[in-house]
């Protein structure tokens, strides 16, 4: 870990270090130098992000896009070049390790108010709109296919058919379900082939815990974990959001009754998202709720491939965990259809509220 922190291009010398955040994935140390200086030093997971290069220079190039557009250097993170002028270090087992400037603030693993979710509406609206003129094309594809919902029901497809574990006569209801939504599921994907909604700088992990919000105001001050930043649609990055914070329970909820969308947090999120990404095409803003059916669906799609394929992809609790988080998501799905002319309005009232002029 020291030869990893003496790769880096830092101010003065190490003096503290410590294990930092409650990620799963990287291992985070929080590094404090005698120059009054706070680094955050991680190794990056290989295990998960194959390409560590492509990563790191997909988080560069957006990072340093990013520093030159804002007026508070809070609002971008700030990654340290290495000595050898690259935004990461490869030690002598092969570890690949990056650092970055720390900036005080705190995250939240769940909105404690409305406000809260609007704060992270404003984070990623802003993350898309200050990136609105980035060359998407010039990202790497981190994740192939990530959101392809053409190809990922290919997956499925092949997946009922194996059979691998024996699963899927017990799951037919569900996989009926998802079946009956292909075609309507396919949109987003053959929009963007067409070139009907543009290629955009997508997070790709849009929770709220990816949100650093300012100590004393509370307010957003930047979005964190760039780890899935790649090219995509803006409306990904919308929907997402909705699946996770507008839902009225957990995504491994087993009561299902518990499960539903709550149209206010809808608003809410929608409203910040509009005000702080003016960018937005009429068609974007038009497949809004397409986005947040489409992702959710998509998120049912993975567990239940996973569950019929032996639970190899997502890590479970117990033997059923990817059904009942399959369960949940379509749940979810089911009672979007219900409230449909509902979300749909929403977005057009707070579109025309926040595009006038």
């Amino acid at each position: 870990m020291m030869q990893a922190v003496y790769a880096f291009q830092i101010e003065g010398n190490p003096i503290e270090a410590a294990v930092f955040g409650h990620g799963h994935i990287n291992h985070t140390i929080k590094v404090k130098t005698d120059a009054g200086k706070d680094y955050v030093l991680q190794r990056i997971n290989t295990y998960v992000f194959k390409d560590p290069v492509h990563l790191m220079e997909n988080a560069g190039a957006v990072t340093k896009f990013l520093a030159e557009r804002v007026d508070d250097p809070r609002a971008a993170l700030h990654f340290i070049p290495a000595k050898d002028g690259k935004y990461y270090h490869v030690d002598e087992a092969g570890s690949f390790w990056r650092m970055y400037d720390f900036v005080g603030g705190f995250c939240l693993d769940a909105a404690e108010s409305e406000e809260d979710f609007y704060q992270s509406a404003i984070a990623f609206g802003r993350f898309q709109n200050l990136l609105s003129d980035f060359p998407a094309e010039t990202l790497y594809e981190t994740i192939p296919e990530f959101h392809n919902t053409i190809d990922r029901y290919r997956l499925f497809h092949a997946s009922i058919d194996a059979d691998v574990m024996g699963r899927a006569a017990d799951v037919q209801p569900e996989i009926d379900f998802l079946l009956e939504r292909e075609e309507e599921m396919g949109l987003l994907q053959r929009m963007r082939e067409a070139g009907e909604i543009p290629l955009r700088v997508t997070h790709n992990d849009t929770k709220l815990n990816n949100v650093l919000l300012d100590k004393n105001t509370r307010k957003c001050l930047c979005v964190l974990d760039l780890d899935t930043v790649m090219p995509g649609l803006s409306v990904y990055d919308f929907g997402d959001s909705i699946r996770f914070g507008a839902a009225t329970a957990a995504e491994d909820e087993f009561d299902l009754s518990k499960m539903s969308l709550d149209l206010r947090l809808f608003e809410v999120y929608t409203m910040g998202f509009l005000e702080a990404c003016p960018s937005l095409t009429e068609t974007e803003v038009e497949m809004l709720a397409v986005g947040a059916k489409t992702m959710t669906l998509e998120c049912a799609m993975r567990f239940l491939t996973d569950y019929l394929d032996g639970d190899k992809y997502f890590g479970v609790q117990y033997p059923q965990h990817n059904l009942v988080r399959a369960r949940s998501q379509l749940k979810l799905v089911k009672d979007m259809e219900k409230k449909w002319d509902k979300m749909n309005e929403i977005v057009a009232q707070v579109a025309k509220q926040t595009r006038r002029g």
